[in-house]
């Protein structure tokens, strides 16, 4: 076959990698040079422990695998298995920490309840007083996302022998109705090119206006703002991603009667509330730290970046490490687009009228976590 996947975040480089990977010429079109969505704008987290019961975990498990199947043949995605920490500071975070240790699938999601020692001989950079204990995921893990979508594609034009070509600075304007004696699918770019397949895949993201309006204009799909951060490098290693105990406040495998007794008795603080936020926190490769993160859902959406959530977040990280962050080099906002049935990992539709053509958008802040096994779960739909 030959598909022609449009869009070069991380959902559409999976589907790219997919086809490749499956004897298929695939020709792949980005509308800028290369792609600068949320897909680069993450933490880069293979984040399993919090996913929902159902298809939302069983994605996310079977993404760990692909993840780092395809970690071993492209070093360059920086495949890292060292688990998440969720630190925890009060009895009534500790007691949301002991009931996701014990639930019946807590083997399978690799949770681990530790004290406070256990918690610093995993991770000696986490050194807060506070510290009462931890929920080790060890199924978590972490690439580099600034990165993995140019690794995977030279990836791809190293080992297809030809049969991947990656098209930068062209945005698709239409996806062309069927017509007598043409290929089954096709689409024509904004410099007039018309590229021909047996499929055309629609990984637009964020990008929910233009074409994607035009061909289906009711998308159950909304966007959501981000705003994150990242540090100069710190002088050691963190072991393991870092989460803060409000993160269990928006993961739904901890929902239960002891989230309940924290969300009522133990209110986030009034920044935190507002920006509905929770740290996380991941080194990068060179060392530096990635933190974050707020959400943040009405439209429009703000063009500037707010200081009082940077501000938290550095209290929370300090106080976890024991010790001041390096100074910020960056801060960033990102959009990224999450389907609204939540019954549905990602948006996986046909488009009207244009046969063979498919729109998958939507795994909200599952993507980068998700995003091999929403493709390869299409490449299995699609028959490819």
């Amino acid at each position: 076959m030959r598909v022609i996947v449009v869009g070069a975040g991380v959902l559409g480089t999976m589907h790219a990698w997919q086809a490749v990977r499956r004897g298929h010429e695939v020709v792949h079109l980005e509308r800028e040079e290369q792609a600068r969505g949320a897909s680069v704008r993450n933490f880069g987290l293979v984040w399993v422990g919090g996913r929902a019961d159902g298809p939302e975990l069983e994605a996310a498990l079977r993404a760990r695998e692909l993840w780092e199947e395809i970690g071993d043949r492209v070093p360059a995605l920086g495949f890292r298995a060292g688990g998440s920490l969720t630190a925890v500071t009060t009895e009534a975070e500790l007691a949301v920490a002991r009931a996701a240790a014990e639930r019946p699938d807590a083997a399978r999601r690799g949770y681990h309840l530790l004290d406070a020692d256990q918690v610093r001989e995993l991770n000696p950079a986490l050194r807060g007083s506070a510290l009462l204990g931890g929920l080790w995921c060890e199924r978590d893990a972490a690439v580099e996302p600034r990165t993995a979508q140019r690794a995977l594609q030279e990836a791809l034009r190293e080992d297809a022998a030809g049969r991947y070509a990656f098209l930068g600075g062209r945005e698709v304007r239409d996806v062309l109705a069927p017509r007598p004696g043409a290929a089954a699918a096709a689409v024509r770019d904004d410099r007039g090119e018309v590229h021909e397949g047996d499929a055309v895949v629609l990984c637009t993201g964020a990008w929910l206006g233009g074409l994607v309006r035009e061909l289906v204009p009711e998308v159950p799909v909304r966007r959501v703002r981000l705003q994150m951060m990242q540090t100069a490098p710190l002088d050691e290693k963190l072991t393991t991603s870092v989460a803060d105990a409000d993160s269990f406040r928006y993961y739904p495998a901890y929902g239960g009667p002891a989230l309940d007794a924290l969300t009522a008795g133990q209110p986030q603080p009034p920044v935190a509330a507002e920006h509905r936020m929770q740290l996380l926190m991941v080194q990068r490769a060179d060392g530096s730290l990635t933190i974050g993160d707020t959400h943040e859902y009405a439209t429009p959406f703000a063009f500037d970046v707010d200081e009082d959530p940077y501000r938290h977040l550095t209290q929370v990280a300090e106080r976890l490490l024991g010790r001041r962050l390096p100074p910020v080099r960056r801060r960033w906002a990102g959009v990224y687009a999450q389907c609204t049935d939540p019954g549905r990992v990602v948006l996986r539709e046909p488009v009207p009228g244009r046969p063979g053509t498919w729109l998958v958008t939507g795994p909200g802040g599952r993507g980068m976590t998700c995003s091999p096994a929403i493709a390869e779960r299409t490449a299995d739909e699609l028959g490819w």
